[in-house]
């Protein structure tokens, strides 16, 4: 599971029948400073997330599999929720 942030979408015509009416975004994967670390992942969306919003995603493909109820199915990651806030102890 890691934090994101919501930087575009996915619009496919034909598509496996898994993905029919969801919502597929692309998430840029963010390190502990809150910055993009380099990867990204394309993420089925179960929360109404949008461009732009810090996300909580699942990206491990049978927790993802679990969360869209559907096994078999070609999905890794997921948008399980979207975030307020992240607050991490002080090094002091």
């Amino acid at each position: 599971m890691y934090i994101g942030r919501v930087v575009g979408t996915v619009v496919a015509t034909i598509k496996h029948e898994a993905f029919y009416a969801r919502k597929l975004l692309i998430v840029d994967r963010l390190n502990l400073e809150g910055e993009p670390d380099g990867h990204y992942d394309i993420a089925v969306d179960v929360v109404q997330a949008g461009v732009g919003d810090k996300v909580m995603v699942i990206d491990e493909g049978n927790g993802a599999r679990q969360v869209v109820r559907l096994d078999p199915a070609p999905v890794r990651a997921v948008i399980v929720g979207v975030v307020d806030d992240v607050e991490l102890p002080s090094e002091e």
